[in-house]
């Protein structure tokens, strides 16, 4: 009998979506009749213990005697349990330092680390994720906030809303103004971007019609790598390439500065990849006004992006000359909306997503003990850093 365990969000601020629903427990216990599931009790999921209780699934305090543990976000040091096997959100494969003593932590305690970010196809495709629920989100709140600095038009928050379906509702009768919305990158984050932009009667045009004409209707374009870089040298665009030699490239993306009014930031970025633009871009011919950095990451690929603000608020304000975090919706700066959690908006659909690619891509595989996806994915194994993650033995003090 093989045991998995749902654990209690413990980083702060909490995170309320969970890997399992209640009814995907439920199925996979039916389905898997060697599989049990424990639920360690947590009174902050978007789904309530008596929620699992009623679907029959064991709901307890203590998972000490799970085989494998499910979680979302980075594990608090003093919970994590030595010698199991974990399944989450590390955020430690680009040696970030604030997630450094974790790392440490899981070597001495012989843990093994499964990394959901490190799941991934032959293709290299990520598997799982809340990048859809992400894009959606943040979307939304990108659009809030040009409504709320322009005036144009208003839209509420997304976790007023009871789901997916009631948010989608609001945009009924939602009238926006004539203008242009970038939006970057062709992942999951990006579809969800471009969900919302349908959703909202935005309609998409190509590159050169949105370099080039004025609208009198609302419009964005989805900007895919080579629309975004281009080699210095060879004056083309290979996928590959670019991700094996991000610094060979540069930005394509500063013309979209001059004509855009939002920018829907979708894209991965690494440390060595450029970023779209530079701060000395930031002149009188930088038309953009609101920034939803969904990558969000600090000094990334936006490089007015100066950190995370929280769900409760979202967006803040840098200035045009000194760079300097303001107030938003100020007419000096440009608005930045930045938040590290955005599908806890919409936990309980983020929530539901994310299993159901868990339990179709990856479930076999943890039951029949591994698989190449799941080798690739774990970063440790029982304390020892394996070799495609051999880089990150400084980052871990070996």
């Amino acid at each position: 009998m093989l045991t998995i365990g749902l654990i209690k969000e413990g980083k702060i601020p909490a995170d309320n979506r969970v890997a399992l629903t209640p009814a995907q427990c439920k199925w996979i216990e039916q389905h898997f009749p060697n599989i049990k599931i424990i639920v360690q009790g947590c009174n902050h999921r978007c789904f309530a213990d008596k929620e699992y209780e009623r679907a029959g699934i064991q709901v307890q305090d203590a998972v000490d005697d799970c085989d494998i543990l499910l979680g979302i976000k980075e594990v608090p040091i003093s919970m994590l349990i030595a010698g199991k096997t974990y399944l989450f959100f590390s955020h430690t494969k680009k040696l970030q330092p604030h997630n450094q003593q974790l790392f440490r932590s899981i070597i001495e305690k012989k843990i093994t680390l499964i990394d959901y970010e490190c799941l991934e196809h032959d293709d290299g495709q990520r598997i799982i994720g809340f990048g859809f629920f992400a894009g959606i989100v943040g979307a939304h709140n990108g659009m809030m906030a040009y409504g709320r600095r322009t005036g144009a038009f208003k839209l509420g928050r997304v976790f007023e809303c009871k789901d997916y379906r009631h948010l989608i509702h609001t945009y009924f009768g939602v009238k926006l103004p004539k203008i242009k919305i970038a939006v970057t990158g062709s992942g999951r984050v990006a579809h969800g971007i471009v969900e919302v932009m349908n959703l909202m009667g935005v309609t998409e045009v190509e590159p050169d019609e949105y370099l080039e004409r004025k609208f009198s209707y609302p419009v964005y374009v989805a900007l895919k790598g080579s629309d975004l870089y281009v080699h210095k040298e060879t004056k083309t665009y290979n996928r590959e390439d670019f991700h094996r030699h991000p610094e060979m490239y540069r930005s394509r993306f500063l013309p979209y500065t001059r004509c855009s009014d939002i920018l829907m930031n979708g894209i991965y970025w690494s440390e060595n990849a450029p970023r779209l633009f530079d701060r000395s871009d930031i002149d009188d011919a930088f038309t953009i006004e609101t920034i939803a950095d969904i990558t969000d990451d600090v000094n990334g690929s936006v490089p007015i992006n100066v950190g995370d603000q929280s769900i409760e608020d979202p967006v803040y304000g840098i200035d045009r000359s000194s760079f300097k975090k303001t107030d938003p919706y100020l007419s000096s700066s440009i608005d930045v909306m930045a938040v590290g959690n955005l599908p806890n908006e919409l936990p309980r659909d983020a929530s539901r997503y994310f299993g159901e690619q868990l339990i179709k891509f990856i479930l076999e595989d943890l039951v029949t003990g591994g698989s190449a996806i799941i080798d690739r994915a774990t970063i440790v194994n029982k304390g020892i850093i394996t070799q495609p993650y051999a880089y990150m033995n400084t980052y871990a003090g070996l």
